[in-house]
C-alpha cells in the first residue's frame, strides 16, 4: 500500500523508551504518514481540540489512538472517558496499550468504550511485534468510515 495512503496515528506515551519503540514499530512498515505525539493526557485532548501548541495542526481525526493508562496531568483513564463521550471523538478507536494488568483497569476501560487493551510486553522483541501488529490491524487492515467526523 502507498504510504500516500495512510493516516495520522496519535500515540499518547510519557515513557521515553517506549514512545521510542513504538515509533520505530510503526515507522519501520510505513503504517502511518504521521505519528503524532502527546506526552501527557491533557496534551491529548489538546491535540484532539487542536488547543495549544497543536493549534496549527491539520484537520483530523487520527485513524487510531494508543493511549497509555498511567500518564501525567490527565490519567489514560480521564482521556479515554472525554473522547468516548464526544460525539466529536467517540469514532475514533482507541487501544490502550499499557504496563498495567489490574482489573479493574481493563474493566474500567472497556465500559468506557476502549475498543481494545494490550499489555507491554515486557522484552523488548515481544512489544516492538506486539506494536507493529496493532499497527498493522489499526492503520491497514481496519475499515472506517470513508467520511470521519472532522474537528
Amino acid at each position: 500500500m502507498p504510504v500516500n495512503n495512510l493516516n495520522k496515528i496519535l500515540v499518547v506515551e510519557d515513557n521515553d523508551n517506549d514512545l521510542e519503540l513504538t515509533i520505530d514499530a510503526l515507522s519501520e512498515y510505513n503504517m502511518a504518514n504521521y505519528i503524532d505525539i502527546a506526552r501527557d493526557g491533557q496534551e491529548a485532548m489538546d491535540y484532539l481540540h487542536k488547543k495549544g501548541k497543536f493549534e496549527g495542526r491539520e484537520n483530523g481525526n487520527p485513524v487510531v489512538i494508543l493511549l497509555d493508562l498511567k500518564l501525567p496531568k490527565k490519567s489514560g483513564q480521564e482521556v479515554l472517558d472525554e473522547i468516548k463521550s464526544s460525539e466529536k471523538f467517540k469514532s475514533i478507536p482507541v487501544v490502550i496499550l499499557t504496563s498495567s494488568k489490574e482489573e479493574s483497569d481493563l474493566v474500567n476501560s472497556y465500559q468506557k468504550g476502549v475498543n481494545a487493551y494490550v499489555v507491554k510486553p515486557v522484552g523488548f522483541h515481544d512489544f516492538v511485534d506486539a506494536v507493529k501488529n496493532l499497527g498493522v490491524f489499526w492503520a491497514l487492515i481496519n475499515e472506517t468510515p470513508r467520511k470521519p467526523l472532522e474537528n
